[in-house]
């Protein structure tokens, strides 16, 4: 396959669009038309990374961490983002991350992390706005069914646990067509009513172009009429952090063990136990801490994230346990994730798992 291919199968599930405006998802190095056998999946990206994947005969990685965050002004190998690039350029290795996007997919990194858990009834703990758009597009009646299956299946029309979501109303369309039009219905030159359906479907931002391509290529109007309308609805299935509830609730101990199990856990900082059972779970993969008022508002009992500095502990304010496990530790699971995606998508494809050890941070155990 080309790179280029499993770009748009990956991009499928977690839309490079959805990443965060720091963020620096996409393909890092290496051409977009070569072709490959088989993929390498990783957290991070490191020199040692690039070595397995040309040892393996992988000649694409794919990370959650993006090895370059802000612009190279040089290539000289004086640090190891460097040296990373410059190995996986040199072995013509590409490498590919996926990261605030796969964060913010409704079955990404949080997904994982929540069924780790055994945590039911999962919600997105802050979802997006401004990623939905409304499309409004008048049809004749006759064609309304065609039209709205053309939308349905380029992916408009979705809402929570429902697809084929709609709605239209009947009217009546007006119009004249010029000496050079071609009319479906109606003369040239005169003016024409036809009863016509107004119709109204939602829509990912990301989706846009897809689904207006269809919307066009179904109707039989050589002219379409229709809106694009920019929504501020919270999109439930998109954003930040997510939240859960245990089907028993366990013991502040039990709880904190059964954490620790699950994620293979050497240490786990966090705030003072309130002595109250655990049931309701709020959780983000990665440095998280932007989501603690989200999860107070919320009344979870745990909040369990990375990346807490000392004071912002005190935030708190015993209404909520902090568990601060690591930031590798809960987002090591990710690179298995991808590895299903892709066998699901392209199962005769080989997808590998790196055996390297990426995790910067080490615990001295006295």
């Amino acid at each position: 396959m080309k790179v280029v291919d499993i770009i748009r199968t990956l991009e499928e599930w977690a839309p490079k669009q959805h990443q965060e405006s720091y963020d620096n998802s996409g393909l890092i190095c290496g051409n977009p038309e070569s072709v490959v056998t088989s993929v390498l999946c990783s957290l991070d990206c490191t020199e040692e990374v690039v070595e397995e994947a040309a040892n393996k005969g992988c000649g694409m990685i794919i990370a959650h961490h993006p090895i370059v965050f802000s612009g190279l002004k040089s290539l000289t190998g004086k640090d190891y983002v460097e040296r990373t690039v410059i190995t996986a350029i040199q072995k013509g290795v590409a490498i590919y991350a996926i990261h605030t996007n796969l964060d913010h997919a409704w079955t990404g990194v949080n997904r994982k992390i929540g069924e780790r858990l055994g945590l039911h009834h999962l919600e997105v703990l802050s979802p997006k706005k401004g990623a939905l758009l409304k499309l409004v597009t008048y049809v004749p009646s006759a064609a309304l069914e065609v039209i709205k299956s053309a939308l349905f299946n380029a992916g408009a029309g979705h809402i929570g646990e429902y697809d084929h979501c709609s709605f239209t109303s009947e009217g009546q369309g007006t119009f004249r067509g010029s000496e050079n039009s071609t009319p479906s219905v109606g003369k040239v030159g005169e003016d024409h009513r036809e009863a016509e359906s107004k119709l109204e479907v939602i829509l990912p931002t990301h989706l846009k172009s897809t689904v207006v391509k269809a919307l066009l290529a179904a109707h039989p109007y050589e002219e379409v009429a229709y809106d694009l309308v920019a929504l501020q609805n919270e999109h439930p299935r998109l954003g930040s952090g997510m939240i859960g509830s245990l089907n028993t609730p366990l013991s502040e101990k039990c709880f904190f063990e059964h954490v620790s199990s699950r994620f293979n856990l050497k240490v786990i900082r966090h705030t003072t136990l309130l002595n109250k059972s655990v049931k309701t779970v709020a959780f983000c993969g990665g440095a998280g801490r932007f989501l603690l008022p989200n999860a107070m508002a919320r009344k979870a009992d745990v909040f369990i994230t990375a990346d807490f500095k000392y004071h912002e502990f005190f935030d708190a304010e015993q209404k909520v346990v902090i568990m601060d496990i690591g930031h590798f530790e809960s987002e090591q699971f990710t690179p298995e994730l991808i590895k299903e995606y892709l066998e699901e998508k392209i199962p005769t494809f080989a997808v590998l798992l790196s055996e390297a050890g990426t995790n910067p941070v080490h615990y001295y155990i006295s």
